[in-house]
């Protein structure tokens, strides 16, 4: 069974970096996207940013400039770079990966910008 383990949340003060990653348990083969969302209390999920098959990046338009996906196929992870984080960055951020054997999950890991 497929998991998605992420690690790098925490708290930070405005104006700081954290670095999120996310490792799939087991090989994923014909992988169309990898990605990360975030959910703040009270809102609905949101795209954050994904890195499809070819390599092409999609961003919020309130993370552009400021976060950075990458992944490493081989490794099946994908990293989120987070600079200059404000408060309203605070959310449980979710990594996904979209291939042709299913839709995975992570668990959530919560990221707190405040001072």
């Amino acid at each position: 069974q497929v998991q998605l383990v992420e690690s790098g949340g925490g708290l930070v003060q405005p104006g700081g970096s954290l670095r999120l990653s996310c490792a799939a348990s087991v090989r994923i083969f014909s992988i169309n996207a990898m990605g990360w969302y975030r959910q703040a209390p009270g809102k609905e999920r949101e795209l954050v940013a994904v890195i499809g098959s070819g390599g092409s990046r999609t961003y919020a338009d309130s993370v552009k400039g400021r976060f950075t996906v990458s992944r490493d196929i081989a490794k099946n992870t994908v990293y989120l770079q987070m600079n200059s984080l404000k408060p309203e960055d605070t959310a449980v951020y979710y990594c996904k990966i979209d291939s042709m054997t299913g839709d995975y999950w992570g668990q959530g890991t919560q990221v707190t910008v405040s001072s």
